[in-house]
C-alpha cells in the first residue's frame, strides 16, 4: 500500500467515489475500504435520487424536505442541495449512469414525503447503477487507486491537523498512510444493530475516531428507521422494500387486512404506525400489498424487488409480503460546514458519516444519494481550490504499537458511538419536551 498521497479517502461508496472523480487527475488519490469496493449502502439504494424539475418546484421541495426533517434541517444545506441537483444528475449521466426514460424524456416517480413526482431512478437498483458506474469510471483514473480490505483504525494528526490515516491493510499489516488532506466516506451505522438494511462492517468508524480526537458531531440522536423491510426470520442484512414500491401505489394492511395509515407520509410517522399496528395485532410484521400496481410494472421497475421476494417464498404480482421497520440510515455524524470541513484542518467528512444539517431530524425518501454527491463534490473542489492551507512543522508521530488489540479497539469503539447517541437522544427528548422523538 501507498505510505504517501496527496488525498486519502476512507470508503468506496457514492461520496467517497464521486469526491476522487472531481478531484484533478494531476492530485494522486488513495481510497481504501474496509470491504470489496462494492460492498457499500450506496449500492443498495433502491428507490432514486431527487433533481429539482423546474423553479416551480423548488418550494415543494424545499418545503418536504424541512418538513420530513421536523424542521431541524439547515436550511442553507438544504438550498445548497437542491439548488446543485441538476449540475449533479448532468454529471452522473455524463459518467454513463442511465435513468428510467419515456418518449427519451427523464421519468420521475414519487416516494413518501413528496408532494409531486421528482425522483430519478434506474429499476429498483439506482444505487448500483450510479455507484457502480462512479467504480469503473474511478478505476479507469490513473491517479486514483483504490485499496480493498483496508481499514482505517485512526488518523495521524498534530496541532488540529489532519496529516492521514493510520490503517490494517489486506494482510493485516498496520501501517500510516500520511496525506495532505483526508476525506472521512466511510458509511452509516447500521452494523452496530441487530437488524438494519446496511453492510454489517459499516460501524461508525469514523464516528469513533471522531469521538476519540474531540471532533464535535452533529445530530447523532437522529438515527432513521425505514418502515418497510422484508419480514424474515433468517439472520443477516435486512432487504429493504423501497419507498417507492409505496409511491406507485402499494398499500399496508393490518392482521385483518385493514389499511391503518397513508402509506405516503414520512418515514417516521409511517414507521410508527406499523410499529403501533403491530403492537396491537400481536404479530411481529404488518403486510405489504401490490394489488395496485400492474404487472408488468412490478417486473418492469422493481425486478430484483420481485426476484428477491420469490426466493423468500412470496410472489408480490400475487399475494401480499410481511414487512418490519429496520435501522436504515443515520442522519447525524460528523459535523461539517457547506465545503464538508470537520472542526479539524484538512479532514474533511462526506455522505452518512457527515452531518450538514441537510436532513434534519428524519430524511426525505432518496435525498441520500443527492446530498452525498452534491457536499462530497464540494469538498474535492475545495481540496483543489487550495482553501485549506494548514500546515504542520514537524511530523506526526505514528506508534504502531498502540493497536496491538484491535478486537479490544472495535469493542470499545462500538460500545463510544452506541453511548453517544443514547446520551443526546436523552438530553434531546427532554430539551424538546419530546417533541421529536429520536429513532
Amino acid at each position: 500500500m501507498d505510505r504517501e498521497t496527496d488525498v486519502v479517502i476512507v470508503g468506496s461508496g457514492a461520496a467517497g467515489l464521486f469526491s476522487a472523480l472531481q478531484l484533478p487527475e494531476s492530485t494522486k488519490v488513495t481510497v481504501i475500504t474496509k470491504d470489496e469496493a462494492k460492498n457499500s449502502d450506496s449500492f443498495l439504494a433502491q428507490g432514486g435520487i431527487c433533481m429539482l424539475r423546474s423553479e416551480e418546484d423548488y418550494g415543494p421541495y424545499y418545503e418536504d424536505t424541512m418538513k420530513a426533517g421536523h424542521y431541524r434541517n439547515s436550511p442553507q444545506s438544504v438550498e445548497t442541495m437542491i439548488r446543485s441537483s441538476q449540475q449533479i444528475i448532468e454529471l452522473l449521466i455524463n459518467y454513463g449512469v442511465e435513468f428510467e426514460r419515456q418518449d427519451g424524456k427523464l421519468a420521475f416517480t414519487r416516494e413518501g414525503g413528496h408532494s409531486r413526482p421528482r425522483i430519478l431512478f434506474h429499476e429498483d437498483i439506482t444505487g448500483k447503477e450510479i455507484t457502480g458506474k462512479l467504480l469503473a469510471q474511478a478505476r479507469r483514473r490513473s491517479n486514483i487507486t483504490i485499496y480493498e480490505h483496508t481499514e482505517m483504525i485512526d488518523i495521524l494528526c498534530k496541532e488540529n491537523v489532519c496529516c492521514g490515516v493510520v490503517a490494517v491493510d489486506s494482510q493485516g499489516n498496520v501501517c500510516a498512510l500520511r496525506a495532505k488532506d483526508t476525506i472521512f466516506a466511510c458509511g452509516g451505522i447500521g452494523g452496530l444493530y441487530r437488524h438494519s438494511t446496511n453492510f454489517s462492517h459499516l460501524t461508525g468508524d469514523g464516528i469513533a475516531i471522531a469521538l476519540r480526537h474531540n471532533i464535535p458531531l452533529r445530530d447523532v440522536n437522529f438515527v432513521q428507521v425505514h418502515p418497510t423491510t422484508l419480514y424474515s426470520k433468517k439472520p443477516g442484512r435486512s432487504f429493504l422494500i423501497s419507498e417507492s414500491v409505496r409511491g406507485e401505489g402499494a398499500v399496508l394492511y393490518n392482521a385483518r387486512m385493514e389499511r391503518f395509515v397513508d402509506e405516503l407520509l414520512p418515514r417516521d410517522v409511517v414507521t410508527h404506525a406499523i410499529e403501533e399496528q403491530m403492537k396491537k395485532d400481536g404479530k411481529p410484521y404488518v403486510w405489504l400489498s401490490m394489488e395496485n400496481i400492474a404487472k408488468e410494472d412490478i417486473l418492469g421497475h422493481f425486478p430484483n424487488i420481485y426476484k428477491r421476494c420469490l426466493e423468500e417464498g412470496y410472489d408480490v404480482t400475487k399475494e401480499c409480503i410481511p414487512v418490519v421497520p429496520g435501522q436504515h440510515y443515520f442522519m447525524g455524524g460528523i459535523r461539517v460546514d457547506l465545503e464538508s470541513r470537520t472542526s479539524m484542518e484538512r479532514l474533511y467528512a462526506v455522505g452518512e458519516t457527515s452531518c450538514n444539517g441537510v436532513h434534519g431530524a428524519n430524511r426525505l425518501a432518496s435525498n441520500s444519494l443527492l446530498e452525498s454527491l452534491v457536499f462530497a463534490r464540494r469538498a474535492a473542489l475545495d481540496i483543489a481550490a487550495g482553501n485549506n492551507k494548514h500546515q504542520v512543522e514537524a511530523e506526526a508521530e505514528f506508534e504502531p504499537q498502540k493497536y496491538t488489540d484491535r478486537k479490544k479497539m472495535q469493542q470499545e469503539n462500538r460500545k463510544l458511538v452506541l453511548q453517544e447517541i443514547e446520551r443526546m437522544k436523552k438530553a434531546y427528548e427532554q430539551q424538546h419536551n419530546h417533541d421529536v422523538k429520536c429513532g
